[in-house]
């Protein structure tokens, strides 16, 4: 039976949909929206966008989800972003292992250098100096 046609049953076949017929990219199909970088207007990207693309291109290194960025800080080359990533999933979730991770971008919001900072449990409390 060709798509289109009825069965016997008076049901039309529905065609199939396969990867290579999809019309749809990759992205279109991920439940996570890609951010679209904006040439900056004054030579550098904004502190929003600072903090997304930060925990964005970390994400993709690391292979697990930002749970947050703490701060964000403009230098003379771009950005300086701290992101906390959960690295151990515990339960309890006070448990669970974090890292945090200090981001460098340039003015275009690119990555250029990340280094761990401190590992620390969920539920643990800084206490001042």
């Amino acid at each position: 039976m060709a798509v289109g046609e009825k069965s016997a049953g008076g049901q039309r076949r529905q065609p199939s949909r396969s990867k290579a017929t999809d019309s749809r990219s990759d992205s279109a199909r991920s439940t996570k929206p890609r951010v679209q970088r904006d040439s900056p207007r004054s030579g550098r990207v904004s502190a929003p966008q600072a903090m997304r693309y930060a925990a964005e291109q970390l994400e993709e290194l690391l292979g697990r989800s930002p749970e947050s960025v703490s701060a964000v800080q403009p230098t003379e080359d771009g950005w300086k972003a701290q992101v906390e990533v959960m690295e151990l999933e515990r339960i309890p979730e006070t448990t669970s292992v974090m890292a945090s991770y200090r981001v460098t971008l340039d003015q275009d919001g690119e990555l250029m250098a990340y280094e761990q900072t401190r590992r620390y449990a969920r539920g643990q409390i800084d206490r001042g100096a």
